[in-house]
């Protein structure tokens, strides 16, 4: 593997990660509310979950879903289920900043299972394997993996930051409200994304 894949790869994985999407906007809206240490558990495990998809998509499950078209249905129709249900809950908060700033904040576990749902990571995944690794060589797809694995939680690091800034001056039920708002639309927005 030369240097310049390398830092292709490196780049795809930064363009990917960086660019908006759901779990980008629900690492703004969660870090925003429930504070950094809440949005960085949530990155986490949608990092650790992204790696695990890649890795799959990465070991011969992309043939797999070529061969079974449907199933690439069924996973989007699941992914905008679900990316419905967070904005429709983000939608319907209230914007109070209670005391226990950790209750029903995005879990580690919600980060992973966003990502397994999530087109967008299905896409980058598919399609980074695809370009950089055609014929799916396991130490290839090993190392691509280990350069996604930092970019990816720093790039989703950076919106935790960018909502803490935000979570700072959104400090009153209304303003917190208006924001909350705005994402779940911004959220639900995306779905019409895949749809079209």
């Amino acid at each position: 593997m030369t240097l310049s894949l390398i830092v292709s790869m490196s780049l795809f994985a930064l363009a990917a990660s960086l660019s908006p999407g759901p779990v980008n906007l629900v690492s703004l809206s969660g870090s925003a509310r429930h504070g950094m240490r809440a949005g960085l558990i949530f990155i986490t495990g949608a990092t650790l979950g992204f790696i695990v998809l890649f890795l799959l998509i990465g070991f011969g499950l992309h043939y797999l879903i070529a061969q079974l078209n449907w199933i690439t249905q069924v996973l989007q129709w699941l992914g905008i289920a679900f990316l419905l249900y967070l904005s429709y809950q983000l939608f319907i908060d209230d914007g109070e900043l209670h005391s226990d700033k950790h209750k029903n904040a995005p879990t580690l576990m919600t980060g992973a299972i966003m990502q397994w749902l999530n087109p967008k990571a299905w896409l980058a995944s598919v399609s980074g394997i695809s370009a950089y690794i055609p014929q799916a060589n396991t130490d290839e797809v090993l190392i691509f993996a280990s350069l996604y694995l930092p970019i990816c939680w720093l790039s989703l690091g950076v919106w935790v930051w960018i909502g803490k800034l935000l979570g700072q001056y959104f400090q009153s039920p209304a303003k917190m409200r208006l924001m909350n708002k705005t994402l779940a639309l911004l959220l639900a927005g995306s779905c019409l994304l895949i749809i079209i």
